[in-house]
């Protein structure tokens, strides 16, 4: 699933550069703590001179977690809420040690979705956070709301899943020559209660949760193929379950091929 946005330098200058790599791992998990997952995307790599991506700090991040956990003498889960502050933490710092902006302008952060259980609840929890601006995760879908959440090149999924752009409520107004003063805030909030695709989120079978989520990015990635702008998603669609039982659980992810193979999808055989 996806592409990768990274960041370089030119002199004292930083640009954005968009890079297109179909097999970019967006999805991650931590080792010793399979009750959570991480989705990210925006910014794809840290460092200026020596990139890297944050699939590839994660063996660092576990490995820091399981020593915390040995220095304090405790050997356990951790909750989704103590997972992500510490996520967030570890991010900011290897964003800091590598000299990347800070703070960054805006849509040139690492934004990252933490999903979970924690131990003996019934439901679980969803943080978002990003580095280097917001590293504190803030709860979303809270008080046992039901949904999905999204991010990236959202356009197509806004249009297919909550009925518009999320660039209409800014638009419209414009459009409509309303006053700073008198524009409504809220906008998109009630467009979103009056267009959302009415889909019985708590009630949702696990199966379908896969498929619905298939849809949306494969939706992405066939209608990209057509129109004009950076194609920012693409490969293979990486998907995993989390539930309260078996914790992370892999349905769907890539993986390293060989030549035979690697021609053998592209011809689409």
């Amino acid at each position: 699933m996806g592409t990768t946005t990274l960041q370089g330098a030119q002199g004292p200058q930083v640009t954005l550069i968009p890079s297109t790599f179909d097999n970019a791992t967006k999805l991650l998990n931590v080792k010793s703590q399979k009750y959570v997952g991480v989705v990210t995307y925006g910014v794809g790599a840290i460092g200026l001179q020596a990139p890297r991506t944050a699939n590839s700090f994660l063996p660092e991040f576990d490995e820091e977690l399981t020593e915390a956990d040995e220095k304090e003498g405790v050997h356990g889960r951790l909750s989704v809420e103590a997972f992500a502050v510490k996520l967030g933490a570890f991010f900011l710092r290897q964003w800091t040690e590598a000299g990347m902006p800070n703070p960054a302008v805006k849509n040139q952060e690492m934004v990252f979705i933490v999903g979970g259980y924690d131990e003996k609840a019934p439901y679980g929890r969803v943080f978002q956070l990003s580095v280097p601006n917001s590293p504190n995760p803030v709860e979303v879908m809270a008080d046992g709301n039901f949904g999905a959440l999204w991010g990236g090149q959202s356009e197509i999924a806004d249009r297919l899943l909550q009925g518009f752009d999320g660039r209409i409520p800014d638009l419209a107004q414009d459009l409509l020559e309303i006053p700073t003063e008198a524009r409504k805030p809220d906008l998109g909030e009630q467009l979103k209660q009056r267009l959302t695709v009415a889909i019985p989120w708590q009630l949702l079978p696990l199966q379908d949760c896969v498929d619905l989520s298939i849809f949306a990015v494969r939706s992405t990635i066939l209608l990209q193929q057509w129109v004009v702008g950076i194609r920012g998603v693409g490969g293979a669609v990486d998907v995993a379950t989390i539930t309260r039982t078996d914790g992370f659980k892999e349905i769907q992810v890539k993986q390293i091929t060989g030549d035979r193979e690697s021609m053998r999808r592209r011809r689409g055989d």
